[in-house]
């Protein structure tokens, strides 16, 4: 039997993203400046916004110098429809186009003493503050980048949720777990804003598939960041691969959501979390 004659494809260009402008929303977090390293090391110009000017501007500076890609750093408070409205403006400004939004913002309100309080006691203040950053400032963003992303033909919008936006917290994990010094839970207002998340994408999804913008989820397990080892030794327990994830692990599903190589992939959930949810 014979194999056809047939021209073979170089595949190898599929995550290059050299001219692409990507915006990232909580760029400077410990999830979000990873992130935004890996953007544009792939060759996209990235705008790193959150809310302190001083520190987006030097990561942007600091991405521009390591990779020679013109990075911007802009202030925003996703919640504020102003905010997101200025932002879109500069970034057409600077770049003309947007091509990549990740969606990646997120709060743990003003006050963790309230946000880590039990639920019987929790404040509706608390839980509002959260939500307009984790839903309400998803959506204001989605809804301006992606407007303008279907206006321009095409575009890949990537939201971060959580694993606890798919499956309820093993409560016993956290008997003697701390974070930084600080007893620690999982509130319910984090959950549901994170199913919310997802909820969203399914629906943006099926806003502007003709004109090219994709829409995905990309849902991050548990990530080392500062808890104590009771903590880790505990949800690594709850793990087929025995750990914790690192944020460098998240990187790669990021690039692949992000460049042409998930071309056929929109309204998605990528799970990246050791297995934890096969249990």
């Amino acid at each position: 039997m014979t194999t056809p004659d047939f021209e073979i494809p170089d595949y190898r260009g599929l995550f290059d993203l050299t001219g692409k402008v990507a915006v990232v929303t909580g760029g400077c977090g410990i999830l979000g400046r990873h992130f935004c390293s890996a953007l544009a090391a792939y060759g996209a110009r990235v705008v790193v916004t959150d809310l302190d000017p001083a520190a987006c501007e030097t990561l942007a500076g600091r991405l521009t110098d390591r990779f020679g890609v013109a990075c911007l750093g802009a202030a925003c408070d996703v919640s504020r429809p102003g905010d997101v409205t200025a932002l879109t403006a500069r970034v057409l400004d600077g770049y003309g186009q947007v091509d990549i939004l990740l969606n990646n913002a997120a709060s743990n309100s003003s006050d963790l003493n309230r946000y880590f309080a039990p639920i019987e006691d929790y404040d509706l203040d608390t839980w509002r503050q959260v939500m307009a950053v984790n839903v309400d400032g998803l959506f204001l963003m989605a809804q301006a980048i992606g407007s303008q992303m279907a206006r321009q033909g095409g575009g890949s919008i990537i939201q971060t949720a959580s694993i606890y936006g798919v499956v309820a917290p093993d409560q016993r994990i956290y008997e003697g777990s701390w974070y930084e010094g600080r007893a620690i839970n999982n509130p319910a207002v984090y959950s549901m804003s994170k199913a919310a998340v997802i909820g969203l994408t399914r629906h943006l999804a099926t806003t502007w598939p003709d004109r090219g913008v994709r829409v995905n989820t990309l849902t991050p397990g548990g990530i080392e960041s500062g808890q104590n080892e009771t903590f880790q030794t505990r949800y690594g327990h709850r793990v087929p691969l025995g750990r914790m994830g690192r944020v460098g692990e998240l990187v790669g599903a990021v690039i692949w959501l992000a460049s042409d190589a998930s071309s056929y992939v929109t309204g998605q959930n990528l799970i990246v979390d050791g297995g934890l949810t096969v249990w």
